[in-house]
C-alpha cells in the first residue's frame, strides 16, 4: 500500500512496531490520514491486510502504536 502527502491538507502519521510478527525488533510500519483516526484506521486495515492479523493482534499491536502530526518541513514543496 503506498500512500502520498495531501497537499494544503493537515496530516497524521501512524507508527506502528511490527517486531512481534517479524522478529525484527526495530521494524515498524506507517500510515497517513487528514486525522489521527483515519492514520490509525489504515493501519488496522494494513496490519490485517498485508500480515493477516488477526482483530486481537491488531488491538494489541495499535496499543503500541504512536500517532503524531506531521511537521510542516514534510508538506510537499510548491515551485
Amino acid at each position: 500500500m503506498v500512500q502520498q502527502i495531501r497537499h494544503n491538507e493537515p496530516q497524521y502519521i501512524c507508527i506502528i512496531p511490527i517486531d512481534r510478527i517479524t522478529g525484527n525488533p526495530d521494524e515498524e510500519i506507517m500510515t497517513f490520514g487528514v486525522s489521527a483516526s483515519e492514520a490509525k484506521n489504515q493501519g488496522e486495515q494494513l496490519l490485517a491486510s498485508t500480515y493477516s492479523c488477526h482483530q486481537s493482534q491488531v488491538l494489541e499491536l495499535m496499543q503500541q502504536a504512536r500517532i503524531e502530526p506531521i511537521a510542516q518541513w514534510c508538506a510537499p514543496a510548491e515551485h
